[in-house]
């Protein structure tokens, strides 16, 4: 008895058919049942006499699921004229004959002559050619409403620039073969259009911005496309951060930071309001609490380093005009005659400690002066009595705790954060101010592609001389390899400065999200945002915004992975959730 058994399974290239193609097909006259997905093509039979250009972008752009095919058949250049020359034959008889008649004038008979003479002289000219032109349109829904609700949408769109659609009645699959990836007509509904009408159907409108490198930024709501963009690519990488309240601006920050640090940038963050805790905790960051009563200390006279390529005594003078600006926020409303005495107390404080610019970066160990140290000079100079008695709660009064000791941080970690939550609000412009004057000093001495953030910005821009600092920074960042994102609620305050807008136009990346009614027009004039763009800022969504990337912007939203909204959320909800309390 012979025995037939069957071989083993192999693979081939007939089996693709059968993995790809569903299961089945449910065909009716008006659409298509396909898996769980209801399916309906549209396709497109009137035009306007003129259409402008990018007016199907509309359409392109929709968010909805759909599969748009355009097919531009060329049509024979000869056959096209001779076809044409009848047309106009026909024309002119027929007018002729209405005035014989004595017939009123018919302008739309007037205006398709001078239509068709206008196209054969384009075409004898080989300045046209003619297409034969047809427009499928797919729409999937789960449902027959949600694909009926689509349908409408894409006909009002449509129609209010008077081109008009129809469903393909009874060739609904046939439609759908027409949209697939196949470049088959099989609808062959067309319509005779010239060049110029053909080039406005130029699928590639959408605003996009998908690059080969960088980090992603969310999902662009013009066409559900990525947004991914290295900052470091453009003129300059700093960025500034806009929205009100609970929008997600510091959220948003937080994704980049994250992303950027897989990407090899280090970063360094101000965080006013112990936002980065945990983002530092579970990336492995030093976490550094500036207060009154911390251990963490950072002295605003420490010797700063030299970069190799920069003239030592340039430095010096660079960092007292620093410090003669971080003492003008401490002491407030200072005259003319006082600020000149502060330059010089303050090069002769370091002079105390043979420090002047001849000597600056030749002598090694020196011993930096701290604050009382100034006090003390200024005590001992005539008309600085005064201001010395001014500096005092900074020095031994209850302000002493964080302006007026060693540095005893170390920031070799590629994530910093500097938290200065539980100091006074008076208290936070000039921890800022010392905090990035720091830093300043650190990156200045080593070429790294870093992130610095400063959050709550407008703490910093209420004063002018912190403003003048931040500004200052900001400029000079791109030498260093650095991009300073600069993130702020409180946009009137910020504009306010006159500082803000230089701020704005030296950043080449923008980021609005949902903004207050109150600030709207401020923003509005800062980002030169049409009435649209205002109005999607006031009804968008948290973490939905504008996205602005040198001279390209879109739509965004901002979506995490679940493990980053873990690190990263300060929704009181979930952190209960975290916790275990809820």
């Amino acid at each position: 008895m012979k025995l037939n058994i069957p071989k083993p399974y192999e693979a081939s290239k007939s089996d693709a058919p059968n993995v790809i193609a569903p299961s089945g097909v449910e065909v009716n006259s008006n659409y298509v049942k396909l898996g769980e997905y209801f399916v309906k093509t549209l396709f497109i039979f009137t035009y306007p006499r003129y259409i402008s250009s990018g007016w199907f972008s509309p359409i392109i752009n929709n968010p909805a699921m759909m599969d748009i095919s355009i097919f531009a058949h060329p049509m024979d250049t000869s056959l096209a004229l001779r076809n044409l020359k009848k047309k106009v034959a026909q024309i002119e008889a027929e007018l002729i004959e209405r005035d014989e008649k004595g017939l009123v004038r018919d302008p739309q008979l007037e205006t398709a002559h001078e239509d068709v003479e206008r196209l054969r002289d384009s075409l004898q000219q080989a300045q046209e050619k003619l297409f034969q032109v047809g427009i499928y349109i797919t729409i999937y829904g789960k449902k027959l409403e949600e694909l009926k609700k689509l349908e409408n949408s894409l006909s009002s769109t449509l129609e209010s620039k008077l081109v008009y659609t129809k469903p393909a009645l009874f060739q609904q699959l046939e439609g759908f073969s027409s949209t697939l990836p196949l470049g088959k007509d099989k609808l062959n509904v067309t319509t005779p259009l010239n060049s110029g009408p053909v080039s406005s159907l130029f699928p590639f409108v959408s605003p996009d911005l998908t690059s080969d490198t960088g980090i992603l930024y969310g999902i662009n709501l013009h066409n559900n496309s990525l947004v991914i963009f290295d900052r470091f690519s453009l003129e300059n990488a700093n960025s500034v951060v806009f929205a009100k309240s609970g929008s997600g601006k510091s959220y948003a920050s937080k994704l980049e930071i994250i992303r950027s640090l897989m990407m090899g940038t280090d970063v360094i963050v101000i965080d006013p309001e112990d936002e980065y805790h945990n983002l530092s905790e579970a990336m492995g960051g030093s976490y550094f609490r500036i207060s009154l009563s911390s251990a963490n200390r950072i002295n605003p006279f420490d010797i700063p380093l030299i970069p190799e390529d920069e003239d030592p005594a340039d430095v010096f003078r660079s960092h007292i005009l620093n410090l003669t600006g971080l003492l003008k926020l401490m002491l407030g409303t200072i005259t003319a005659e006082e600020d000149s005495l502060l330059d010089r107390v303050v090069s002769e404080t370091y002079a105390s400690r043979d420090i002047t610019p001849e000597t600056f970066g030749t002598q090694k160990e020196l011993a930096s002066p701290l604050l009382e140290d100034l006090q003390t000079v200024l005590r001992n100079t005539q008309g600085g009595q005064q201001l010395a008695e001014r500096l005092e709660k900074f020095t031994h009064g209850s302000y002493a705790g964080f302006t007026n000791a060693p540095t005893n941080v170390d920031i070799k970690n590629r994530l910093i954060v500097f938290s200065i939550r539980d100091l006074e609000d008076e208290l936070r412009p000039i921890a800022m101010y010392i905090i990035l004057n720091f830093v300043w000093n650190l990156i200045r001495v080593k070429l790294q592609k870093r992130i610095l953030v400063v959050d709550e910005a407008w703490w910093m821009m209420k004063y002018p001389d912190s403003a003048s600092f931040l500004f200052g920074l900001v400029k000079r960042a791109r030498k260093y390899y650095l991009g300073v994102t600069t993130i702020t609620q409180d946009v009137d305050d910020f504009l306010k400065s006159e500082f803000g807008k230089p701020i704005i136009t030296n950043s080449s990346i923008q980021l609005l999200l949902k903004q207050a009614p109150a600030s709207i027009d401020s923003v509005g004039k800062a980002f030169g945002l049409t009435d649209g763009e205002k109005a999607f800022l006031l009804e968008t969504k948290v973490g939905e915004g504008l996205f602005f990337a040198g001279l390209k912007h879109v739509a965004v939203k901002i979506i995490p992975s679940y493990t980053e909204d873990q690190i990263i959320t300060t929704n009181p909800e979930q952190l209960l959730e975290l916790k275990g309390l809820k």
